[in-house]
C-alpha cells in the first residue's frame, strides 16, 4: 500500500483569473485547431495538418454517438465517435459516400467521424471488414475504447493495430496517469482517451474505488503526451461550457462529452412525457380551485456498463460482472444546435476574459485559481430525474 499526498484537482475546484486583453469581441476568437499525429502515416489535409476542426467530441454513447449526430456536429466542424453497436451494414452506408446525399467535395464524414471497437477478435475483425470496403480511405479515424486501459492486453492490441493500420489514426483509451500515456503514445496511440469514473452516468468510482479527479488527470497527461507529440482528449466530468474551458486550459487537446449531448433529436432515444402537479392553482367556471398540471418531456440516457446497457447490446450482465453505469432520464432538449451554440459561446467568452485570440492559446494564457465555490446556485434546479 502507498499513500500519495499531493492535492488533486476537479473542475469544480477552481476558477479562471482573468486578465487584461486586447480582445474587443468574442467574435474575434478563432476555436479551430489543427493537429498533426505522430503515428498516423496517411496524407495531411493541409498544411501539413492531419486535423482541422473545433476539437470537441460526442461520445460514443448510446443517445449520444450517433450517425445523426455525427452529421450534425461535422457541420460545425466538430467530431463524433460512433456507438460499437453499429452493424457493418450501417457503417458501409455511412463512410461509403452517397453523392446523392454528400457533395463529392464533402470529407466531413472522414475528418469528424471515429468508427468504435473494442479489443476483442471479433471487434478487429469487424473493423478490417468495414475499412477492405470503404471507398478512397474514408475511414480514417478509429477509437479503442475500454473503461480500463491500464491492462496488458490492451496495450498489446494497440500496438497491433497501430503495425496493422499505419494510415489510420488511432484514438485510444481510457486512462488518468502520465506513465499510461506514454505507453499507449509509444505502442501507435495518436490520441490518448483521459478519464476514469468521471462521466454523469459513469459509477465506476463507486463501485470499485478507483479514479483520478479530472483536472489534474488531464492535466498530468497532458503534460506526458504532448511531450512525445501525442495529443490527449479529456473524456467525462463537464457539465457545464465552463468545464470545458477548464479542460481546454488543463492542456487537453480535444474534449468529449457525453451527458452535455444527450437529450437531443439527433441522439434517437425515445421522449418520455411526464405529467407533473405544480405549485399553482386555478379557477373553475364553478367556482372550485383545482390544481394546476404540466408536461415535461425525457429521454432516457444510461452509462455504457449500466444494466440497461448490457440488457440492450448483451441480453444482461455477466455473472462476474457488476453495473458500473447508472440510467437516467435527462430533459429532452430538441435539436442539439442549441446546445452547440452554448458551449462554443461560453468558449469564446472565457477566451476574451483570458486574453486568448486562439483556443490554441488558452492554455499558456489560462491562471487556475483553486477556490472553495465556483458559482451562485440559489436558482438552480434539477431538470433531470
Amino acid at each position: 500500500m502507498r499513500l500519495e499526498t499531493d492535492v488533486k484537482l476537479d473542475y469544480n475546484d477552481v476558477l479562471i483569473r482573468p486578465k487584461r486583453s486586447t480582445l474587443g469581441s468574442r467574435k474575434e476568437v478563432d476555436l479551430d485547431r489543427g493537429f498533426t499525429f505522430r503515428g498516423y502515416k496517411g496524407d495531411p489535409i493541409d498544411d501539413y495538418r492531419h486535423y482541422r476542426g473545433v476539437p470537441i467530441m460526442a461520445s460514443n454513447m448510446d443517445g449520444v454517438g450517433t450517425i445523426e449526430m455525427a452529421d450534425t456536429l461535422a457541420q460545425q466542424g466538430m467530431f463524433t465517435c460512433l456507438v460499437k453497436t453499429l452493424a457493418v451494414s450501417e457503417l458501409l452506408e455511412y463512410f461509403n459516400k452517397d453523392e446523392v446525399t454528400s457533395p463529392p467535395d464533402d470529407d466531413s464524414r472522414r475528418e469528424h467521424v471515429a468508427m468504435s471497437i473494442g479489443i476483442t477478435d471479433t471487434d478487429l475483425a469487424k473493423f478490417n471488414g468495414v475499412y477492405k470496403q470503404v471507398d478512397k480511405g474514408n475511414l480514417k479515424y478509429v477509437c479503442i475504447d475500454v473503461a480500463n486501459g491500464y491492462s496488458e492486453r490492451f496495450s498489446n492490441f494497440v500496438r497491433k493495430f497501430r503495425k496493422q493500420y499505419p494510415n489510420v489514426v488511432i484514438i485510444a483509451g481510457n486512462v488518468v496517469t502520465g506513465e499510461m500515456t506514454e505507453e499507449l503514445i509509444l505502442n501507435g496511440a495518436d490520441i490518448v482517451k483521459v478519464g476514469i469514473g468521471p462521466g454523469s452516468v459513469c459509477t465506476t468510482r463507486i463501485q470499485t474505488g478507483v479514479g483520478y479527479p479530472q483536472l489534474s488527470a488531464v492535466m498530468e497527461c497532458a503534460d506526458a503526451a504532448h511531450g512525445l507529440g501525442g495529443h490527449i482528449i479529456a473524456d467525462g466530468g463537464c457539465n457545464t461550457p465552463g468545464d470545458v474551458v477548464k479542460a481546454f486550459a488543463g492542456g487537453a487537446d480535444f474534449v468529449m462529452l457525453g451527458g452535455m449531448f444527450a437529450g437531443h433529436d439527433e441522439g434517437g432515444g425515445e421522449v418520455i412525457t411526464k405529467v407533473y402537479e405544480t405549485n399553482e392553482v386555478t379557477l373553475t367556471p364553478d367556482g372550485f380551485y383545482d390544481s394546476v398540471y404540466e408536461e415535461k418531456k425525457f429521454v432516457k440516457f444510461y452509462g455504457m456498463s449500466s444494466d440497461a446497457a448490457n440488457v440492450k447490446h448483451f441480453g444482461g450482465l455477466k455473472d462476474y460482472r457488476s453495473s458500473e453505469g447508472r440510467e437516467v432520464l435527462v430533459s429532452y432538449r430538441g435539436e442539439v444546435s442549441s446546445t452547440v451554440q452554448d458551449i462554443l459561446g461560453g468558449i469564446r467568452s472565457a477566451c476574451t476574459y483570458a486574453g486568448a485570440q486562439r483556443l490554441k492559446h488558452l492554455m499558456r494564457c489560462a491562471t487556475f485559481i483553486r477556490c472553495t465555490d465556483t458559482h451562485n446556485r440559489l436558482f438552480e434546479s434539477n431538470d433531470n430525474e
